[in-house]
């Protein structure tokens, strides 16, 4: 072994399979002077990579971790790691086969070949040693395998190695680090002190502690995985590989089975939820089998034996089949169920790699090289940014509480609109009373309490005559009342507690440098004006949008939603000169939302400030009085309707509230839930959201949105906009309207979102750069009484009044697409929002 260096461009924390991978992948883009260390021995230094089942199912239903699960399974491949044997996912209920339907969807969307329903025959042919009578059919995927994920191991350290950039030392732990003026210098480990440009923390369930030392957060929870190994399978004996028939998932009761050599693995999701703290993981010295490999808990697994009996009689029905392994294997869950990768907020330098399972590590490795390489991935992230967390979520009890709440789910029918439960309320908005009082469903967003609905709004839907939804899963996590306080705000006005945004200033002499390098739109305008402009990566990619208001020659507030704004905060935070900076005001501020035709006249009834349209233009903003307040008034709308953004210090947010409603009686002002603000209003303008139309993925030029003109000052992805303005589009951001709902049972069906856009005979829609065509967005558009769809189309089906279809639970419908490019399918010409 070489001598410890006391100098490194890049330290790595652990050396599962995270950790080689960002190892290999970092040398392979040319970074040299690595350092991987572990304080286990290798090739298995005791994380959980050691003791996992090391198969890769390809389909989920979220984009990002498809994309990161397939581009692991091929890495496998290619260096030869990766046996593929198929997979079958089974149901034992219709709900479950209705699962099933939506998760063929997912795979046309992501573009994931080889997947088809079988039934219970079909999979008896598959996986002779089933019951099929008790199953009603099935989900199988060719593409599905298992990896040798400590071999990929060594071949990246070994790979890294030979190209010269590698130095790596097992039995070597972290003790500390050295963090000077925000930003990591140093790792103290047991053989010495090395100093570090960069520090990459992929050590699994030990993260949290380990990030802990240097000040930052690595938000993630140990939990408990059930496995045993039975064995020997007599008709296994006769097997020439390690595994020759499909990965079965047992999905209705949470559970797996899968060949082994001449056992068969069987894991569980289905017991209770056992967390532990990273501090209790034993030692090496002290573990039994290693530090992730907890005793085995029987009682915790005897029910699922009874399952895995009614399925697998033939093998675990024989006396003779034994126990010959039996674990609680430990492994990483994080507050909202993706991985925690990027440079955390709190210390420069410091990534994390962390709560990435087995199936999605070489992808994984890749995109946090590239990233730390280039500034960017290949894949979008967004969903598994670290900086994407509020304070509140860093917390081990919010991060216990759910990960407790969603590890039954791991297997579980998740609907997309489902909302966690625990750890609420938390952040409430000072207009929570009022809303409870009118009966306020509420869904949660970064911690905050959002009315989604108002229970007290349900007889205006048998005054707007909006109709329910017939089959249970669309109508579940919804609400007719959301339509019918659409059409309220529509004909008279609507007000909106929007306190979830979050708001920062930029302040400084470098302020207006800072927002023009960052912002696509030119923000060198006048005090007062409201600027709403793309952030792009610097390939030309959405990393978000937002809005910017200039309040003085050197303050210029952000103001972004809730769910992405903490990463929003960090890209500015980065990119900033260092004569301006950033100063939160999320909690300083709420913000009241008023429009429709009436706000006008709801507003002016309460201020003495003219707010006629020629002396209060769109895209404007003043400080107003409302009696005894003073209010920031901006003139902007989200629902495309004439009315304000108002903003007021938190604590008198109650007070402008009562104030607006009382004033709005005479006018029928409505108060009006989120799902207004955020689908039905948002949909008929066509307006674009974040993690939806918006991702790296996608230039502004095909989503619809590059303007007239480009500004003079130079910007983050300027030189890729000006290439892709030259270039012509891949696909284009279309709206499309549902033509006909009925299903073949006669029912009518809402799509909700994610479904793939099909011709007739259902062949999906693929542009120039690969990329499949998938609904973005999905809601009613209640003033015009279709149902809208949002998605990019190719250049030949990006065509107004071209006949396509959508395909939704295994069934295709008729769509129509009605507007290519940006054009509002409702008020085109923008005569409401602009009156």
């Amino acid at each position: 072994m070489s001598e410890f260096p006391s100098h490194a461009r890049v330290v790595v924390i652990g050396a599962g399979i995270v950790g080689n991978s960002v190892a290999y992948h970092l040398a392979n883009l040319g970074w040299r002077d690595i350092v991987l260390i572990d304080k286990g021995p290798l090739p298995n230094p005791g994380g959980s990579t050691g003791h996992a089942s090391n198969f890769l199912f390809l389909v989920d239903h979220n984009k990002e971790m498809a994309a990161l699960t397939n581009e692991s399974a091929q890495q496998y491949r290619d260096w030869g790691v990766y046996t593929e044997c198929g997979g079958l996912e089974v149901a034992r209920t219709e709900s479950r086969m209705e699962e099933l339907r939506r998760r063929m969807a997912s795979a046309k969307s992501w573009g994931i070949e080889g997947a088809r329903l079988v039934t219970p025959a079909e999979i008896k042919e598959l996986v002779p040693f089933i019951d099929e009578t008790i199953l009603v059919g099935g989900f199988y995927t060719e593409g599905v395998g298992v990896c040798d994920s400590l071999r990929f191991g060594t071949l990246a350290r070994e790979k890294a190695q030979a190209m010269g950039a590698l130095a790596v030392f097992a039995n070597t732990e972290v003790h500390g680090f050295d963090v000077q003026d925000g930003r990591v210098r140093s790792v103290r480990t047991s053989r010495g002190e090395i100093e570090a440009e960069y520090v990459v923390i992929a050590c699994g369930v030990w993260a949290p502690m380990v990030a802990e030392m240097a000040g930052a957060f690595i938000p993630l929870t140990p939990v408990v995985h059930q496995m045993i190994d039975v064995g020997p399978v007599p008709r296994f004996e006769r097997s020439t590989r390690a595994i020759e028939f499909p990965i079965v998932r047992d999905m209705d009761v949470l559970m797996y089975e899968r060949q082994d050599g001449i056992g068969l693995e069987i894991g569980s999701y289905a017991h209770r939820s056992i967390l532990h703290d990273p501090e209790e993981i034993p030692s090496i010295e002290e573990a039994a089998l290693s530090p992730t490999e907890f005793p085995f808990t029987q009682a915790d697994f005897d029910p699922q034996m009874e399952d895995a009996l009614a399925l697998m009689p033939e093998i675990v029905g024989d006396e003779s089949v034994g126990v010959k392994y039996a674990i609680n294997g430990l492994i990483a869950l994080t507050p909202d169920g993706m991985p925690v990768l990027g440079e955390t907020p709190e210390v420069k330098g410091l990534w994390s790699a962390a709560a990435v399972w087995v199936k999605e590590g070489p992808a994984v490795g890749e995109c946090v090289a590239e990233w730390m390489v280039h500034g960017e991935s290949h894949i979008d992230l967004h969903a598994s940014d670290i900086s994407r967390f509020h304070a509140h979520q860093k917390t081990r009890r919010h991060v216990k509480e759910r990960a407790f709440e969603a590890f039954p789910k791991t297997y579980g029918i998740v609907h997309p609109a489902e909302q966690y439960l625990s750890d609420r309320p938390l952040r409430m908005s000072p207009m929570h009373a009022r809303h409870e009082a009118n009966g306020a469903v509420f869904y949660e967003v970064a911690g905050w309490e959002r009315p989604q609905w108002f229970e007290s709004n349900a007889p205006l839907v048998e005054r707007y005559g909006v109709a329910p939804r017939e089959h249970e899963w669309d109508a579940r996590w919804w609400s007719p009342i959301t339509n019918a306080e659409h059409l309220a705000m529509r004909e008279n006005a609507g007000i909106f507690d929007l306190s979830s945004f979050v708001i920062f200033d930029i302040v400084g002499p470098g302020a207006l440098a800072g927002v023009q390098r960052i912002a696509l739109r030119n923000c060198d305008v006048a005090v007062g004006r409201v600027v709403y402009t793309p952030v792009l990566s610097e390939s030309g990619g959405f990393k978000s949008d937002l809005t910017i208001m200039r309040l003085a020659a050197d303050v210029f507030r952000v103001v972004t939603g809730a769910a992405h704004g903490m990463a929003d905060k960090k890209w500015f935070a980065d990119h900033l000169p260092h004569d301006a900076a950033v100063v939160d005001q999320t909690t300083a501020f709420t913000t009241i939302g008023v429009w429709g035709p009436r706000s006008r006249q709801i507003l002016q009834s309460v201020t003495r400030a003219d707010l006629s349209a020629e002396a209060f233009r769109f895209g404007t903003c003043r400080t107003i009085e409302v009696g005894s307040q003073l209010v920031l008034a901006s003139r902007i709308s989200y629902v495309g309707e004439l009315g304000w953004e108002l903003y007021i210090p938190m604590e008198q947010g109650a007070r402008l509230w009562d104030t607006l409603w009382e004033a709005g009686r005479p006018f029928g002002l409505t108060a009006c839930g989120i799902g207004v603000y955020v689908s039905t209003g948002r949909l008929e303008k066509c307006y674009r959201a974040h993690g939806a139309e918006l991702e790296t993925e996608y230039n502004v030029v095909e989503a619809g949105m590059a303007g007239s003109r480009v500004k003079e000052a130079d910007f983050i992805g300027k030189e890729a906009h000006l290439r892709h303005l030259a270039e012509p589009a891949a696909a284009t951001l279309c709206t499309l309207t549902v033509d006909d709902h009925t299903s073949r049972s006669g029912i009518r069906r809402f799509p909700l979102g994610r479904e793939p856009i099909v011709l007739a005979d259902g062949t999906p829609l693929t542009d120039a750069k690969g990329r499949r065509s998938y609904v973005t967005s999905a809601g009613m558009g209640p003033s015009l009484g279709r149902y809208i769809l949002m998605a990019y189309l190719p250049p030949a089906q990006a065509v107004e009044g071209a006949k396509l279809f959508v395909e939704y639970m295994n069934e295709r419908y008729p769509v129509t697409v009605d507007v290519v490019g940006s054009r509002p399918i409702f008020d085109p010409d923008n005569s409401r929002l602009k009156g």
